[in-house]
């Protein structure tokens, strides 16, 4: 493994390599769509994903730039079922959602627990509910809001790496004892929950990156969740580039992605999706990276094997096509 850098990457030199945040309205999500998902039933169902403007998340994590879409202050008081109404009003309906807020959904300085009433009532017509927390938020507030709401709620929580010393330098302040525990929390009282895994974050070679990968997802499904989401970790924050440039990071193959979702699938313990957004630039070949992301996309929904994709690229990364 690399070493570390030995500046302390903390919250104030995280913020100071940042670029100015995005223009955002707190009357507005700053983005919305739907796209399909193997849901938890066995089905291949349309899921609503909006990505609601409210205060920046506490938590600085090394890697993240959610923030880039974030309030300095606490969005007023109506301000997120506002937002709800008007993604909703512009979207398909759908059985299920995800509310994404870049952050925390029970944090209060987030997410107005005033507005919850309200936000569950336009929430009535799904079957399931899809927020995201941080291990350290999950509380009562989930099982007040899982009262309220009509269908069942799902926490997504980001838990990166089961590496506990990359897990700390990624500035998260958990441990893998709060995830495990956070999980059976919700596991208790009904709540499902996903986890966020980290392929190849920084200090890691590409084999130590695949390797803990699969060891996280290990962990996750050991845990209790019921879905693990990996994603390719990128540059383009502000300390990440630092990191890259210092030779403390690289950008994950696509070869890498593929083998950690098919070890993934292969153990048939829970959903495991591959996060797909901006693949190409994961790829190093323009013939087949069409292919590849269709393979992909593909195996998410089916959540089966499916034969790797030849192409003359041939030998790359730890696949052979021919």
């Amino acid at each position: 493994m690399s070493n570390f850098p030995e500046m302390e990457m903390d919250d104030r030199w995280i913020r100071s390599h940042r670029s100015p945040k995005n223009q955002v309205d707190e009357q507005l999500p700053y983005a919305f769509l739907v796209e399909e998902e193997y849901a938890a039933s066995g089905n291949v169902e349309n899921v609503a994903t909006l990505f609601l403007t409210n205060k920046e998340c506490p938590f600085r994590c090394l890697m993240c730039d959610l923030w880039k879409n974030t309030t300095d202050e606490r969005v007023q008081k109506g301000s997120i079922p506002t937002q709800i109404t008007y993604a909703l009003a512009r979207l398909p309906a759908t059985k299920h959602i995800k509310l994404y807020n870049s952050g925390n959904f029970f944090d209060v300085k987030a997410i107005p627990p005033e507005d919850y009433k309200a936000i569950a009532s336009l929430l009535e017509p799904f079957e399931t509910v899809i927020v995201e927390c941080h291990p350290k938020l999950i509380n009562d507030s989930c099982l007040a809001f899982r009262d309220m709401i009509k269908g069942r709620l799902e926490v997504a929580i980001g838990l990166e790496t089961a590496h506990p010393e990359v897990l700390d330098k990624l500035n998260k302040r958990m441990s893998l004892d709060d995830f495990r525990q956070s999980v059976g929390f919700l596991n208790d009282h009904g709540i499902r929950s996903r986890a966020f895994i980290l392929l190849k974050p920084p200090f890691m070679t590409e084999q130590e990156g695949v390797y803990w990968a699969k060891r996280t997802i290990d962990f996750a499904f050991d845990a209790g969740v019921g879905c693990c989401v990996v994603i390719p970790t990128r540059a383009g924050n502000g300390a990440m580039d630092v990191l890259e440039a210092g030779g403390f990071f690289s950008k994950p193959s696509l070869d890498s992605l593929e083998e950690v979702l098919d070890y993934g699938i292969a153990l048939g313990r829970g959903r495991v999706f591959a996060d797909i957004w901006d693949l190409e630039i994961f790829a190093d070949c323009p013939k087949c990276i069409d292919a590849r992301k269709k393979r992909l996309e593909t195996i998410n929904l089916r959540q089966e094997p499916m034969p790797e994709i030849a192409c003359e690229c041939g030998l790359t990364g730890d696949f052979q096509r021919i």
